[in-house]
């Protein structure tokens, strides 16, 4: 069976929203259903691959085989006792060659019966049972990714109720009725939408929601590709889908319940991907409130310190702090206490209540002890005396 691709490209740039309130940013990645067709695409390839690996098997088995059934004729035409001694060591090969016959035999057997039971997927059905309807596509312009972003809003903003309401509904028949009154809603912009709600649903942990409209952006991918497929206007082969999905022809529902289950797995990984970037998000928002006014994050600088000094902070002890200072080499010691203060672990000249400059460490009361510079000037005088 012949098997066209299918351009996906017209689900790039569609929109998530991270609050219904916000403008939408753009996905800055290749659309949940291109991921989902280039993924088959990549199956099919692996499973055809499998079946020409076997196929070589069995053929070198088969030749394997082939010489070894030729030497037993011509060691059995020989009368020497090499040749017999020989002949049933050939025997015993040819022996463990048949068996593995049947093994290769039995694993292409089990190939092409699975190659049989594949659904059809999206890229095949509407290849039969469909007639054109007499709709015809109207030629359009290529639009620019500007234009196409203005008519999603200008849709959305028109018609945002009576899509969720469309996502809502369960019955094949409530959703051709539907569309049969509403058929504005049957073109890629609600397709679109839909894929967005299934986003949000699941990034709300509103599983069971984003499952049922999910199903409803399936029937909505399906329409738009047949009619693809048939060149004509979604809006007049809709009824051709639901004729044929509520025949219960198995292929067709094998294949759309196919197109399903991967689509809710790649909502729930773009859903996850969403969730973590927030965290993100807001754990750099935390940090960056914790900040000390030269931009370090006092975390990182109290864990690059020596333990000696991590051990003054710790108990807020600020003379010992000075002791392990002094005995620290003063080019260490300085850069130290630089990160420390461009943290804001010390804060150095801070002001008492009495107006004094003080040096106190970040949460601490105990203010009224010298600055690095001043503890290194008494550390120099002591070495002069």
């Amino acid at each position: 069976m012949t098997m066209s691709r299918i351009d996906y490209s017209v689900w790039d740039h569609i929109e998530v929203s991270d609050d219904e309130d916000d403008t939408h940013p753009n996905i800055d990645t290749p659309s949940l259903f291109r991921w989902r067709h280039q993924a088959r695409v990549e199956r099919m390839e692996e499973f055809q691959k499998k079946g020409e690996e076997l196929n070589k098997g069995l053929s070198e088995c088969r030749r394997k085989l082939a010489d070894t059934q030729k030497k037993i004729k011509e060691l059995t035409i020989s009368t020497s006792e090499d040749a017999k001694a020989e002949l049933s060591k050939v025997q015993a090969e040819e022996k463990k060659l048949k068996k593995e016959e049947r093994d290769w035999e039995r694993k292409v057997g089990d190939y092409q019966r699975e190659e049989k039971k594949m659904p059809w997927n999206v890229d095949t059905l509407s290849k039969d049972g469909f007639s054109k309807s007499i709709v015809n596509v109207k030629p359009e312009t290529e639009e620019t990714e500007e234009e196409k972003e203005q008519k999603h809003k200008t849709f959305v903003e028109k018609y945002e109720k009576e899509i969720k309401h469309f996502g809502m509904l369960r019955r094949w028949d409530d959703s051709q009725k539907y569309l049969s009154d509403h058929p504005h809603l049957v073109c890629e912009e609600t397709a679109n939408y839909l894929v967005i709600m299934c986003i949000d649903l699941e990034v709300e942990e509103k599983h069971a929601l984003m499952e049922q409209v999910a199903h409803q952006t399936i029937v909505m991918q399906f329409i738009l590709e047949l009619a693809k497929s048939l060149k004509v206007d979604p809006r007049g082969c809709f009824r051709q889908f639901f004729a044929k999905i509520k025949t219960a022809d198995q292929q067709y529902q094998e294949a759309f319940n196919d197109e399903l289950e991967s689509f809710k797995e790649r909502v729930r990984g773009r859903a996850k991907i969403r969730i973590e970037k927030a965290m993100k998000e807001y754990e750099e928002e935390e940090r960056q409130k914790r900040l000390g006014p030269g931009g370090l994050d006092p975390v990182d600088v109290y864990e690059s310190l020596p333990p000696e000094m991590q051990k003054c902070f710790d108990e807020k002890d600020i003379q010992m702090l000075q002791e392990v200072i002094s005995k620290m080499d003063p080019t260490e010691a300085k850069a130290h206490m630089k990160r420390c203060i461009d943290s804001g672990l010390w804060v150095p000249n801070a002001k008492g209540d009495d107006g004094e400059e003080k040096g106190e460490e970040k949460g601490d009361e105990k203010d009224d002890e010298p600055t690095y510079e001043e503890i290194q000037h008494e550390k120099e005088e002591a070495k002069k005396e």
